[in-house]
């Protein structure tokens, strides 16, 4: 689905679109709407890029106690710990 932003809007909202696409990212992913790596996507960044983005934003990443519990069984498993 393509979503068309008038030209005038953005430069009311002083933003290119590359800009707007990361705050609707930003957003969309501090709302639980969206996964880190959807976000990214949509912002048209690399994972890594976005996670500063949020950093810079005071925004964390959410990841919870059992994601971190699936992260070290995973290391474990590929003989990492």
């Amino acid at each position: 689905m393509a979503v068309v932003i008038p030209d005038e809007t953005l430069q009311a909202a002083h933003l290119t679109a590359a800009e707007l696409k990361q705050e609707l990212a930003i957003l969309l992913f501090s709302k639980d709407r969206l996964t880190l790596a959807q976000a990214a996507s949509l912002a048209e960044m690399p994972p890594i890029a976005f996670q500063h983005l949020l950093a810079s934003r005071g925004i964390s990443p959410h990841y919870d106690v059992a994601e971190f519990e699936q992260d070290l069984a995973t290391l474990q498993k590929l003989g990492m710990l």
